[in-house]
């Protein structure tokens, strides 16, 4: 390779390109969030998502390629909330929840979490199931999701473990099995939409059940 010439910073890798281009991506996923959650995920194009957004088809394509590639990004950055390089278990709430001194202060950090997480994202999970059975990436990002889902909360347990936060009796491989799926996007929808339960009642469930999973043996003695 040859020596490159130097000179005044490329409009493409400048910090106001990179600027536009980031704030582009917003209205895109705005604007997609939006009709993905109106209208469906069928019902949805491209096209449309660029007319929402106030920008040219050809930016969305180029950016994204496919409406499946639009849906997981979106989904992507409602689970952390922006558009930043950093993954949910290095966000600094997942982090509080895994290393606060005290057991009530980590199962109170994670509850308001994961409430604020689900607010953000449960409504885009939804579409997305509907979209798996003819979509292989969707398929491919929801079940990846739900492991990572798992593996988070695992950890955090692990760490409550380690910490000699719980009962003796507690039997962690039964709390992770038992909470990582009640940690689920669908496990919200199923208690927004069957009991009519707001954020804040899911919210304080979350918070009681890790608590009482937290303090309790885990099984009852045996007669």
């Amino acid at each position: 390779m040859g020596e490159s010439v130097k000179g005044p910073a490329s409009k493409k890798t400048s910090p106001l390109w990179d600027a536009r281009k980031a704030e582009t991506e917003q209205k895109i996923i705005d604007a997609a969030t939006r009709l993905f959650i109106a209208d469906g995920y069928a019902a949805t194009s491209l096209a449309a998502v660029a007319n929402a957004a106030k920008v040219g088809s050809r930016t969305v394509y180029l950016r994204f390629g496919s409406k499946a590639e639009l849906l997981k990004r979106a989904i992507d950055v409602a689970i952390v909330g922006d558009t930043q390089d950093v993954d949910l278990a290095h966000r600094d709430w997942h982090l509080r929840a895994a290393t606060a001194p005290t057991l009530h202060e980590r199962i109170a950090t994670y509850a308001q979490g994961a409430r604020a997480l689900m607010e953000r994202v449960a409504a885009l999970i939804a579409v997305a199931v509907q979209a798996e059975a003819s979509e292989p990436l969707i398929a491919q990002a929801a079940q990846a999701g739900r492991t990572a889902t798992q593996d988070n909360i695992a950890g955090i347990w692990r760490r409550m473990h380690a910490d000699g936060m719980l009962h003796p009796d507690a039997d962690l491989d039964w709390i992770i099995a038992t909470a990582g799926p009640l940690g689920q996007a669908e496990t919200y929808i199923l208690l927004t939409r069957t009991l009519g339960w707001d954020p804040a009642t899911y919210q304080q469930w979350l918070y009681d059940t890790w608590l009482h999973f937290a303090t309790t043996p885990s099984r009852p003695a045996q007669p």
